[in-house]
């Protein structure tokens, strides 16, 4: 199957699901990378998946992407462009509607799988629009308030389900920004998982299974 073209550029790994609309997995790299870099897991996810890998609509030279600005000041130290990030946020629900008309997906078992800056955007995008969103697979990545629907607490939650993890000794994002997910998901009554490994700003191969098992689990 080609890539049809749409409003995000992307790469596909088609499901081996002939005779239904298939459920759909997409992939949301973080800060400086690109499509191709979480797409390396596609081979290895369960096949009944239809996988998109989405590039970042903001270029980031010499090769990578960013879904939205990250500035790092002398004198205000790090932050980040809230307007890039809702506007983002934005793009990838479209982008999600779009996908599943063009490709014939099962537009009620959507999928986000994020890392790092991708999962900051899977998290708005799930907790913002919980109706468009099944599952959320939080690869070292945090929830940020700041670029969520002012209304996301008052909507209905329940059928949404949350895998995240975080490395113990990730320096780029701290552990402590990532152990605030499970506060507000219990807030949300939302069912989730919430793990840590012995590692940096990645993921480690038992990492990988550990989520991989769950996607299984819950397709």
């Amino acid at each position: 199957m080609d890539t049809i073209p749409l409003s995000l550029y992307h790469l596909i790994r088609p499901s081996s699901l002939k005779d239904k609309r298939p459920p759909v997995i997409f992939l949301f790299h973080g800060y400086g990378s690109n499509e191709e870099d979480l797409f390396s897991f596609a081979s290895e996810l369960p096949s009944k998946f239809f996988i998109i890998s989405a590039r970042a609509p903001y270029q980031l030279p010499p090769f990578g992407n960013a879904w939205y600005a990250i500035n790092f000041d002398a004198s205000f130290g790090k932050w980040s462009d809230t307007d890039q990030a809702v506007s983002s946020r934005n793009k990838i629900v479209s982008f999600i509607d779009e996908a599943c008309e063009a490709y014939r997906l099962d537009k009620d078992n959507v999928t986000l799988l994020g890392f790092s800056q991708g999962t900051v955007l899977s998290y708005a995008v799930a907790l913002s629009y919980p109706e468009k969103v099944k599952n959320v697979v939080a690869l070292s990545g945090y929830i940020d308030e700041n670029i969520l629907e002012k209304n996301y607490n008052q909507k209905d939650h329940k059928n949404l389900k949350i895998y995240a993890s975080h490395g113990q000794v990730d320096q780029i994002i701290p552990p402590e920004w990532a152990q605030k997910a499970p506060v507000i998901l219990k807030k949300l009554e939302i069912d989730f998982k919430y793990e840590e490994f012995p590692v940096g700003h990645g993921v480690s191969a038992e990492n990988f299974y550990s989520f991989r098992k769950w996607l299984e689990e819950n397709v």
